[in-house]
């Protein structure tokens, strides 16, 4: 076997196979560029292809002749194959009866049978899984053994976008990617111990079977020549990639991996149950992605659940733990279990909290604070951690009375600060809240404790989370432990310009949450979901605060700074909200250049209803401007009479999906100026729910251009 290097002779010595399928007729496929490219590199190489057409039909031998001649006058060396990867062990045996081995396989081979699935039948869901799966497996199948004799051996699996995040009209394609990454993972890890790789390779690509689903412009850029370079790298001997899946697209290359929320354990011990009710409630903590685990393999991701099932076994049999020394004053303090401390507050507590922040009444908003008696009064969210502070004071986790562990008052510092609202406070309220020290650092200069405090109502229901991370000065060198994985992460900004900057004195208006709140959310406190904030510096009673705001999706990324010093005081923060409402006027009352398109489809439906009639949906579209809502627009073609107003849906009404673009984009597409798949693809055209309903919207784009 001869050494291989990509920047020389990269494949030499290497026998390839390659399945051009059902888009070998096309003669531009990923299928011919693979084959091109190795051969151009030195390899010795199959070209499989039966030739028929993207649906499964037919068959013709020119297609991989084609390929195999033009090799060859490069002066490579090539043969053809015409069987159907179904029958996977009569390709590898040309394979071996031409040059004696098999060093690497690309399965390539696919068909397209799309229908909805209402509409599928038996034959095209059959017809997919039998070239995409079946074929992969009988072809890799009869190529195993020889990899394994000669103990090497890399192997590519195709999948799909459709795969991974499913798409209309595809479930048996759908179906099938997915199954190919569920099938490279397994090879992966069974081949390992014989040097033989299998990896998942993600293209986007124009070619025959994308032909009429990606725009001109993108075909002409993503193609399939920018993605052979990536499965030849996956393939070189050098390569230490084994059971990754990759994407690639008109030069770009990235890279997916798996992510799952740290969840939650609804039972304390092993003869509990579990009921539907309680999977209800916590549903929302179970879907948090904050802290999220990236298992890389079924050991690891079964590692946990042994680890929960040990612990539940643990609290069951003893009711205290047996790890537990009471001798050790890091033990005492973890297993500290003090009583639940109560927190009464009026509207008066409310009010004046919110006075103390910086509430007035020259903000509209503020009334929703300051009058008890408004339809929406409410406490900020942020009022509730001084119910959570309350249970540190009295149980004396602030005081230096902490259980095992001794300080001084005067050397405690307030690291970070994370807040998790689960249900909107009351104006009044009885709150109990219950702390739990979590993890004791050894930081060498200090301690570092960390608190979890969580807040029940006269219910019992949870209706809010703190975590104080304290830091004690000179209380470290304990010998304990130096990181906590209990700890809420604090998360840096992006790396932009802020998207919103305000600036404030401290006697006028003190706290970051409701300069975002005010920003992001309308003032509502009921939006609030979580916040994370680490202290990082002094602030000084009228100095200028800066607070630097990033959006990101529902989460505002921010940073507080002194306008006097430069210096922060508080980093890594965000607020998590339930949706982003940012401060722009009334999006139905704003003239845009976009309300004559809308204008023109009301006319059409009006002089043709049968339109509506063919489209039965409803479809939600937001127009944009300067990357903030101006104006929501529904065309409901559902109701009789059908309509398109400018607001969101009325009477309860639910879109089907729902399109995003700028006022200037969307004259673009009503005027046929910019396509709208091509539109789509570059990311001026966002689509929620059902892309497909997308396409109901032709006819009533078809307006005059002279109109627009």
């Amino acid at each position: 076997m001869n050494t291989v290097k990509i920047t020389n002779s990269g494949t030499s010595g290497k026998l390839q196979m390659f399945n051009m399928g059902g888009i070998g007729r096309f003669f531009e496929s990923l299928g011919k560029e693979y084959a091109l490219l190795f051969a151009s590199r030195g390899a010795a190489v199959v070209v499989n292809d039966l030739g028929g057409s993207f649906k499964g039909e037919g068959s013709d031998k020119r297609a991989a002749d084609l390929v195999v001649d033009e090799i060859i006058k490069a002066g490579g060396k090539a043969v053809a194959n015409y069987d159907s990867v179904e029958d996977g062990e009569k390709i590898i045996k040309t394979a071996i009866d031409h040059f004696g081995r098999v060093d690497i396989l690309v399965n390539n081979a696919g068909i397209l049978r799309d229908r909805s699935f209402l509409k599928t039948e038996e034959l095209d869901w059959d017809l997919v899984q039998k070239v995409h799966v079946k074929g992969a497996y009988k072809t890799t199948r009869a190529a195993w053994e020889y990899m394994r004799k000669q103990n090497y051996g890399r192997i590519i699996m195709t999948s799909s976008g459709s795969g991974i995040y499913g798409n209309f009209g595809q479930a048996n394609y759908s179906a099938a990617k997915l199954a190919l990454v569920g099938l490279s993972n397994t090879l992966a890890q069974e081949g390992k111990s014989k040097n033989i790789h299998c990896n998942t390779i993600v293209p986007i690509a124009g070619s025959r079977m994308t032909q009429g689903i990606l725009p001109p412009d993108l075909m002409d850029n993503a193609r399939p020549d920018l993605v052979a370079p990536v499965v030849a790298w996956l393939c070189h001997e050098s390569c230490p990639e084994n059971g990754a899946i990759i994407e690639a697209a008109a030069g770009w290359v990235g890279r997916y991996r798996w992510e799952r929320t740290r969840g939650v354990t609804l039972r304390k011990r092993t003869d509990e149950g579990l009921s539907p009710e309680k999977v209800r409630d916590s549903w929302e903590e179970i879907s948090d992605f904050r802290g999220s685990l990236h298992p890389e393999s079924n050991q690891e991701a079964a590692g946990l659940i042994g680890e929960i099932v040990q612990n539940l076994i643990e609290n069951t049999t003893s009711s205290t733990p047996k790890s537990i020394n009471y001798d050790d004053p890091v033990a005492t303090a973890l297993n500290w279990d003090p009583e639940g401390v109560q927190y009464e507050y009026t509207t008066k507590d409310v009010i004046l909290y919110a006075l103390a922040i910086g509430a007035s009444i020259e903000d509209s908003n503020a009334l929703d604070v300051l009058y008890e008696g408004g339809e929406n009064f409410a406490p900020l969210p942020t009022f509730g951690i001084l119910a959570a502070q309350e249970t540190l004071s009295s149980s004396g986790a602030l005081t230096g009375s902490l259980p095992g562990i001794e300080f001084d008052l005067s050397k405690v510092l307030h690291g970070e600060q994370y807040l998790e609202v689960l249900k909107p406070l009351r104006g009044e309220a009885i709150l109990t809240s219950k702390l739990k020290i979590t993890d004791l650092v050894d930081k060498k200069s200090g301690a570092l404790i960390v608190c979890d405090v969580e807040t029940r109502d006269e219910s019992d229901e949870l209706v809010m989370r703190n975590q104080f991370n304290i830091f004690v000065v000179g209380a470290g060198n304990f010998g304990g432990k130096r990181q906590s994985d209990k700890i809420v992460p604090t998360v840096e900004p992006p790396k932009r310009k802020p998207d919103a900057v305000v600036e404030y004195k401290t006697f006028s208006n003190q706290i970051s949450a409701r300069s975002i709140l005010k920003r992001y959310a309308n003032s509502d406190p009921r939006k609030f979901k979580a916040m994370k904030a680490r202290f990082a510096g002094p602030v000084v009673p009228g100095q200028t605060l800066v607070t630097e705001m990033w959006r990101d999706g529902n989460r505002v990324h921010f940073a507080t700074k002194v306008a006097e010093t430069g210096k922060y005081a508080l980093t890594g923060g965000y607020l998590d909200l339930h949706n982003i409402e940012e401060l722009v006027p009334a999006p139905s009352s704003i003239n845009l250049m976009s309300d004559i398109v809308f204008a023109e489809m009301q006319k059409r439906i009006g002089d043709n209803p049968q339109l509506a009639t063919k489209a039965n949906a409803v479809l939600q579209w937001n127009i944009l401007k300067n990357g903030k809502v101006a104006k929501h627009w529904t065309l409901d073609m559902k109701s009789k009479p059908a309509a398109i107003y400018p607001n969101l849906p009325k009477n309860g009404l639910k879109p089907g999906a729902t399109l995003s673009t700028d006022d200037e984009v969307t004259i673009e597409i009503a005027t046929g100026k910019l396509n709208p798949q091509k539109a789509f693809m570059q990311g001026k055209l966002k689509v929620q729910g059902n892309i497909m309903l997308t396409q109901k919207l032709q006819s009533l784009l078809k307006a005059e251009t002279a109109k627009l």
